[in-house]
């Protein structure tokens, strides 16, 4: 598969002429963007940039803001901390999941994500395409979840609920919405995709997001 992607994205380049130049990728979140219990390079910010320096473009390393257990206010403080002042060729924003293990209202999520959204447009200079969302994965289907107070399905159902609301707040800003829950539940036949800690996303898995999220790009890089 990653094979079948390199060579999609290197045809792409050729056929437009591309012309290589720097280009700069910032990433927030939360743990599934700091990439716990991966090593660096298996973060999906990384083997994205990794993947599309394969090819004619050249990325700088991601910048990330993330953390393990932020919620989208702990990210919204964690960006005003940070004071970045440049902008960005593409912004990823994946937060949410400790919303919904916090049991935080899904009315606060959603001010709060729109919130985070209109910063990541503003990060990525108003380009709205270059703007990608990616939905909040499952962790229902992992080990982790047999020890939660909450069954499996209520997880998952709490998840696509959480989802349904990033998903409608990305299509009124006509940002590019990527879902990657789908790829998360196959964890459930395959643990391969799960890190040792049974409850993150392994190398592996974060690869399947990078070849979403480069294809994209690729394809939107002028």
């Amino acid at each position: 598969m990653s094979l079948i992607i390199l060579i999609a994205l290197t045809s792409v380049l050729q056929l437009k002429n591309f012309n290589p130049e720097n280009y700069s990728l910032l990433c927030l979140g939360d743990s599934y963007t700091i990439g716990q219990s991966v090593k660096t390079n298996g973060r999906f910010p990384e083997q994205t940039v990794s993947l599309l320096n394969k090819t004619k473009s050249h990325f700088e390393s991601p910048t990330i803001i993330a953390g393990t257990g932020w919620t989208t206010k702990n990210l919204i403080d964690a960006i005003e901390k940070n004071n970045l002042q440049q902008k960005y060729d593409y912004v990823t924003l994946l937060i949410g999941v400790n919303d919904q293990f916090r049991g935080i209202d899904t009315a606060i999520y959603a001010a709060n994500f729109e919130k985070l959204l209109l910063t990541a447009i503003k990060y990525a200079d108003e380009k709205k395409n270059h703007v990608i969302v990616l939905s909040i994965p499952d962790y229902g289907v992992t080990p982790f979840a047999n020890y939660s107070c909450a069954s499996a399905e209520l997880i998952s159902n709490e998840i696509d609920t959480f989802n349904s609301i990033n998903k409608r707040i990305a299509a009124e800003y006509k940002v590019h919405y990527i879902d990657i829950t789908a790829i998360s539940r196959k964890a459930k036949d395959d643990t391969t995709l799960l890190a040792d800690d049974g409850l993150h996303p392994s190398g592996k898995m974060y690869m399947l997001w990078a070849e979403l999220v480069g294809n994209y790009i690729i394809n939107h890089t002028r």
